[in-house]
């Protein structure tokens, strides 16, 4: 089968004969796709950050920032319509870039993309900004003074690769406060933010030369090293390794904002585990899972289940992969590389063994083709499992049980899917704090982050951005200089 051919990036002020082409070939075997990716030399990408941090001043800076969230609210629901020639061409690309199944991506970013329209980035906004006015003008201060929020005038964003159409999030939080941005792309995932920053010029060709997509080698430490140099902000996601070493090449004067590896797990009281109920908590639990195979760093590895109720965590788990199984057959997992599949095969068979002497340790899909889900009834501390649908579930006489098996990886800890009683839900809520977590949500949703959700605990927007206060005793000193002061 030929394979498609896909140029990514977007270059203001440079053409096609201007830059090198380094190709990239991805995709399946039965749907190869080759990814032309730009390679700018240093003079290249300084002549970019000029011109996009000068396009930046002259259009983004002028606008009220109701006027930005009506641009973007333009250019999600484009990619909202299935008609629409760039949601046709990310419904194409996406799965063969990343290898998920397209009926999965399809029904994920159009959920995704909604959480982007005008209503839901209003409160993104709002989220961070009491009053989202002071990203337009200076705004009196309870305690006397004006203030104001500058965004920055250049952001760097490094995207990850992992999840499709990761780049959005921070592609749109750098507009919301009018910042100009270099995104650099992925090799595993250079698809989107192309797509997207093509539409967004189209959409406002005002903005057209108020952002720029480009890539380099993950780990170039001249091409970091300057680009960071170049930047007000930067924003990286990736493994933590990779993101000790971007760090340390961003000067002190620059702003860096990391995104690491996180750890997710769910807990499951017996409150929700009524005969009526727990299989419905478990086809939940199953979306959480399948999502992306995940490859996201709210996906759940490990589920906590409260032992008492009707349906027992044992039963839970046959429920789980029951669910898992029937969702293969209507979003299959993608076909794993070699080294991923000797990496699941090691956890299974790791887990095969520790049932051999121990019988409360069952292995349920020893070879299926949906994942695996091991049920263990010994206390089991939180650790990461290979991934693309492989999932724990461990009993516990009581959910006050789960917080000491995660505290070794506090510094880790992210999303928890909660199924429990009200009764329950602020008091878990109050010792998961605690224990490190930063978002807790119901069992389903966690691969689905509302808007304006606070990124491993921190803002959005607010991280992004510098205060600028005028003090109390400026404005009363100016009354001294009017023509009427006399």
């Amino acid at each position: 089968m030929s394979a498609l051919v896909f140029k990514a990036g977007y270059l203001p002020g440079l053409t096609d004969d201007d830059v090198a082409w380094h190709r990239l070939s991805l995709g399946a075997p039965h749907a190869p796709l080759q990814v032309d990716v730009p390679q700018l030399s240093l003079a290249q990408l300084t002549a970019l950050a000029q011109r996009v941090r000068q396009a930046r001043q002259a259009h983004l800076a002028t606008l009220r920032v109701s006027e930005i969230v009506g641009v973007l609210d333009r250019a999600v629901a484009r990619l909202l319509d299935v008609n629409d020639v760039y949601r046709q061409q990310l419904d194409l690309l996406l799965p063969q870039a990343s290898g998920f199944d397209a009926e999965m991506v399809r029904l994920n970013l159009s959920a995704y993309l909604q959480t982007f329209r005008s209503l839901q980035l209003q409160r993104f906004v709002a989220e961070d900004f009491a009053n989202p006015q002071l990203l337009d003008a200076f705004q009196p201060r309870s305690t006397g003074g004006w203030a104001k929020a500058f965004g920055p005038g250049l952001m760097v964003h490094v995207w990850a690769g992992n999840v499709p159409a990761l780049p959005l999030w921070s592609f749109v939080s750098g507009l919301l406060v009018k910042a100009g941005s270099i995104g650099k792309i992925a090799s595993a995932e250079p698809v989107f933010a192309s797509v997207f920053a093509r539409l967004l010029a189209e959409v406002e060709p005002c903005w057209a030369d108020c952002f720029a997509v480009v890539w380099w080698q993950g780990g170039d430490a001249e091409q970091e090293c300057h680009a960071f140099a170049l930047a007000d902000v930067v924003l990286a996601y990736g493994g933590n390794q990779a993101l000790t070493a971007m760090q340390a090449r961003a000067p002190v004067t620059t702003r860096f904002l990391p995104h690491g590896h996180k750890l997710s797990f769910g807990m499951v009281s017996c409150a929700a585990l009524a005969l009526r109920k727990g299989q419905a908590v478990a086809r939940q639990a199953a979306l959480d899972v399948a999502r992306y195979d995940q490859q996201g760093c709210y996906s759940p590895h490990v589920f906590y289940v409260q032992r008492g109720g009707a349906v027992s965590p044992q039963e839970f788990a046959q429920h789980l992969a029951s669910e898992l199984a029937a969702l293969h057959h209507k979003l299959a997992r993608r076909s794993l590389t070699l080294e991923e599949a000797a990496q699941v095969n090691a956890w299974r068979q790791s887990h095969e063994l520790a049932a051999i002497d121990d019988h409360s340790c069952i292995v349920l899909g020893h070879t299926a083709p949906w994942g695996t889900v091991v049920y263990t009834d010994q206390p089991h501390a939180l650790t990461p499992g290979p991934l693309n649908r492989c999932v724990v579930v461990a009993a516990v006489d009581a959910l006050e049980d789960v917080v000491a098996l995660i505290a070794p990886q506090r510094d880790f800890l992210q999303t928890v899917g909660l199924a429990v009683s009200p009764e329950e839900m602020l008091h878990f809520g109050e010792r998961l704090g605690q224990a490190g977590v930063t978002r807790i949500c119901a069992v389903g949703q966690m691969t689905s982050p509302e808007a304006g959700w606070h990124h491993d605990g921190r803002f959005s927007l607010l991280d992004l951005v510098r205060m600028v206060d005028i003090e109390a005793s400026t404005e009363r000193e100016a009354q001294r200089f009017t023509r009427y002061e006399l």
